[in-house]
């Protein structure tokens, strides 16, 4: 039997992404994002409760993360979700999940200022999935 392992996330970055390079030239690109949901609480007031989530992402999605993600900025991440398990300092062994980004798009109004610095970025999306926000009608084959 076939599983699965996918994770869908829009939330806005909780901070700029760090960014290492391995000895093999490989990049990684890591940053947190936040998801909030919004219910109304037993009496009727409106409530947010907000989720912070680990990404990161390698090699040309952490170059383009790298160049284009801001803090505050709000994207759509796609990915796999994933559990290490190392031994800290004090000999304590720790678990941290993140998820490992497949895609990330761009989403809302970019600022002025970031056109300007990336005018070779027409598109919004930076790696993975195809772009179908166009109306694509008139090249159907029916």
């Amino acid at each position: 039997m076939a599983s699965l392992n996918r994770v869908t996330l829009i939330g806005h970055l909780g901070r700029d992404p760090e960014i290492r390079t391995f000895s093999e030239g490989v990049k990684k690109a890591t940053f947190t994002m936040a998801t909030t949901e919004r219910y109304k609480d037993k009496t009727g007031d409106w409530k947010d409760e907000t989720q912070w989530h680990n990404i990161s992402a390698f090699r040309l999605l952490a170059d383009r993360a790298e160049n284009y993600l801001k803090k505050g900025m709000q994207v759509y991440v796609e990915g796999k979700l994933t559990t290490r398990t190392y031994t800290d300092k004090d000999g304590t062994e720790k678990r941290f999940t993140e998820i490992v980004a497949n895609s990330i798009i761009l989403l809302g109004k970019r600022e002025a200022s970031e056109a300007a610095e990336h005018p070779a970025a027409e598109k919004d999306e930076i790696g993975g999935l195809p772009d179908y926000s166009q109306n694509v009608e008139d090249d159907l084959p029916f």
